[in-house]
């Protein structure tokens, strides 16, 4: 449309004779003038770049005349991996010599760029234009090949070192930088240099023909007429990016690929979909006031994929102008994905964030709050852990566990010497809480807490049971950990123990907790403070129903599924990326309304899990089930979506609504169904519905959450927490630690806690 009509009349004004003549349409050479002058690409599939050729040959095909020539445009290569020619020139450089290596390069660089502006001049009109244009090509390319051959031996020496140690690593390198200067000397002074150029070839030779080869591409060596202009770069950049996660990339390149990735981008995370780095690499090879458009996986605005890809470009001059956040891919493939436009400089006119006007997006696709993960906020600092890491199943008492010691055998050896009892305590881990509809434990676990080996052999029943079952597997660990190492000393306590949770909550009756495994639901609990806790568990020393009421609904739950680590499609709880960046209400642990639906939801679904004889996954399950009637799960809903209104309230955002539907978290690919199944089936595999919010209240809540944890975290420096915190942590570093002969949630209650919850 209007792209092509200015073409034409720019190309009207420098092409000799006007657009043409007869019946040339002046559209068309406009079009094989800006494909041969102005367009770009790079694919490390030969086939993608000849696919993309013939795309172009087709648009711009004209009447008696060849195919635009497009060779010196279209190029193949990896995009990811490449060096500037600064880079190039000072790899194996000799700064006694000082060889005119740079120099070198540019002189080169420069007759090559004068072919390529030969064959950009005019449109390819005849056969003999054609021919001159692979002449004018091939000339290029030779001026390049030493360049090209140092890039590929700097790259080269890079993977040749992978999974190697610093030592091995350096040793290759200056082996391959001794051959690039023993040939470039010899290159300067006229001499032979057949042997070091034929070695230089060979590595050149094994990295792009290895089983997973790699084709280095250096930008600014191969379009050499865009990045020698004043304020270099590409004006433009559109492109659709592969997505492929931390495992597929490293199982689809050469042993080093992410180590690589890593150190073109400092700031990048290994963790990261790749599509993160086509993102900074568009962002680095544009001109300033550039723009890119890219279509990218659905999560670029989450997790680690943001804060290497969106994040570092916001932060680093980018704007964000333009994005579209679940757009349905065309076709069969249930794909959403993510169109995002940005420009490399400040953008003053109104943005635009999924068809609205907003005056800010950020890295996270939101209008409001700021472009890095949210701060830990010293408000809630101490309140949260996770249980001890306890590393030896000796150490307990079940009768499911062939490695632990039968019950029978815990009640007699507290029956012969009831002082065992001390260091006995109930243990209680994620699957237990999820399961059991009462939450109810039935494992128990020995503690010694912190004491010296002298002071655990006063209990020497206990003792001996661990000495004959931890103490060998202790003895296996690596011990060049300083971790390893500890274990395996003091074999007769845990893998880690937690003092901070027991001081936390020895005045607590009871503690808030949650699966921090892989879980499907976003489901507290209340537990008894006298048990022992698991690493599965993260443990809030908040016994209200205020704080239940916080923590169970929408607005908290959004907050950890979006910023808590996950695995395949499971929450992960993290209490320092979920809790302890959670900017709560104000007064939220003394609202009266909070309580009172908090004990209200509280009992109902306790009485619910005891009558249905269900746990809280099933509970949950049927809770998400868009065809689950019954009148108790309807009940359940409702008071769910009562205390969503009044947490929401809290915060003082009454126009939000808490109407929830029935939504897929993610699509499916929909499988080809196997003999016995019916057509479009699943394979039996359950839909992921939730009831939940609708994706515009989703991130609605989490853009102010992000806007208000930003808000706090800036309270709490003018307030100067941060400095007081600082001084609490350095004085607490200073003191001594106690050692107890008992559990430390033992000795503040001061009383033999229950073993068997009669």
């Amino acid at each position: 449309g209007g792209w092509g009509v200015r073409s034409a009349e720019f190309a009207n004004k420098i092409i000799p004779g006007g657009m043409g003549s007869g019946n040339e349409e002046p559209l068309v050479l406009a079009r094989r003038l800006v494909a041969q002058r102005c367009l770009y690409g790079v694919d490390k599939n030969p086939f993608a770049v000849n696919l993309a050729k013939l795309s172009l040959w087709l648009v711009t095909l004209a009447k008696d005349r060849p195919f635009t020539f497009l060779d010196h445009a279209l190029k193949c290569g990896d995009s990811l991996v490449g060096l500037t020619r600064r880079e190039i020139g000072n790899f194996g450089k000799d700064s006694i010599e000082n060889l005119p290596l740079i120099k070198l390069i540019k002189e080169k660089v420069d007759r090559a760029k004068s072919y390529r502006a030969e064959i950009q001049a005019l449109d390819t009109r005849t056969d003999q234009d054609a021919e001159n244009n692979v002449t004018r090509l091939k000339l290029a390319e030779q001026e390049l090949e030493d360049t090209r051959l140092t890039g590929d031996v700097a790259v080269g020496a890079f993977f040749a070192g992978a999974g190697k140690n610093k030592k091995e690593q350096t040793e290759i390198k200056e082996e391959y930088s001794a051959l690039v200067r023993e040939w470039r000397k010899n290159y300067v002074l006229n001499y032979e240099a057949k042997n070091p150029q034929l070695k230089l070839q060979a590595i050149s030779e094994k990295l792009r023909t290895e089983e997973k080869p790699i084709i280095p591409f250096n930008w600014e060596i191969e379009f050499p007429e865009v990045f020698d202009r004043e304020n270099s770069g590409f004006d433009a950049i559109v492109g659709n990016p592969p997505f492929a996660g931390k495992n597929t990339t490293i199982n689809s390149n050469p042993e080093g690929y992410l180590h690589w990735l890593k150190e073109i981008h400092p700031e990048s995370h290994g963790n990261s979909d790749l599509v993160a780095h086509f993102f900074v690499r568009a962002f680095t090879i544009l001109r300033k006031d550039g723009c890119f458009g890219l279509i990218a996986t659905n999560t670029i605005a989450q997790g680690d994929t943001r804060s290497s890809g969106l994040r570092f470009i916001c932060q680093n001059g980018g704007t964000i102008y333009n994005a579209q956040k679940r757009v349905k891919w065309p076709g069969l493939a249930a794909v959403v994905v993510s169109v995002i436009n940005i420009i490399k400089g400040s953008y003053k006119k109104t943005k635009n964030l999924d068809g609205r006007a907003t005056s800010k997006i950020t890295a996270f696709l939101f209008h409001a709050g700021g472009n890095e993960n949210p701060s830990v906020l010293l408000a809630n600092a101490n309140k949260s852990f996770v249980g001890s890491y306890v590393l030896g199943m000796g150490f307990t008492f079940d009768d499911s566990n062939p490695d632990a010691t039968p019950i029978a055998e815990m009640h007699r050896l507290i029956a012969e010497n009831p002082r065992n009892a001390e260091c006995i305590f109930p243990y209680i881990g994620g699957e237990e809480v999820n399961s059991s509809p009462t939450h109810a434990h039935h494992r128990y676990v020995i503690n010694f807490g912190e004491m010296s080996e002298a002071e655990a052999r006063e209990y020497p029943d206990l003792m001996k049971i661990v000495e004959e079952k931890v103490k060998p597997e202790r003895a296996k660990l690596n011990q060049n950990t300083a971790d390893g190492r500890r274990r395996a000393q003091k074999w007769w306590l845990w893998g880690r123990y937690t003092p901070a949770l027991f001081r936390a909550i020895a005045q607590c009756d009871r503690v808030l907790v949650i699966p921090c495994g892989a879980t499907v639901h976003c489901a507290f609990a209340f537990l008894p403070a006298n048990c022992v806790f698991s690493h599965a568990l993260a443990v809030f020393a908040l016994p209200t129903y205020s704080t239940f009421c916080t923590l169970q609904s929408r607005i908290h739950e959004i907050w950890a599924r979006f910023f808590g680590s996950s695995m395949k499609d499971d929450l992960r709880y993290t209490p320092s990326d979920c809790f302890e960046t959670f900017p709560f209400p104000e007064d939220w642990e003394t609202t009266p309304t909070l309580e009172a639906i908090g004990k209200e939801y509280y009992e109902f679904r306790a009485d619910l899990m005891i009558r249905n004889n269900q746990g809280l996954t099933d509970t949950y399950n049927r809770f998400h089930d868009p065809d689950e009637r019954d009148s108790d799960i309807l009940k359940l809903r409702e008071l769910h979506s009562k205390m969503d209104r009044a947490v929401l309230d809290a915060y003082g955002w009454t126009d939000i609504s808490t109407d929830c539907e029935f939504l897929l978290d993610y699509e499916e690919d929909t499988l080809a169904p196997s003999p016995s199944e019916g057509e479009g089936s699943k394979r039996g595999k359950k839909k992921p519905w939730r009831y939940r919010w609708n994706e515009e209240t989703h991130d609605e809540v989490l853009a102010r959450l992000l806007d208000l944890n930003q808000k706090r975290h800036e309270e709490e420096n003018l307030g100067g927490k941060h400095a007081e915190k600082k001084a609490k942590t350095k004085d607490k570093k200073n003191k001594k630690s106690r050692k107890s002969k008992t559990s430390p949630s033992t000795q503040s209650n001061g009383q033999q806690l229950d073993l068997w919850g009669e």
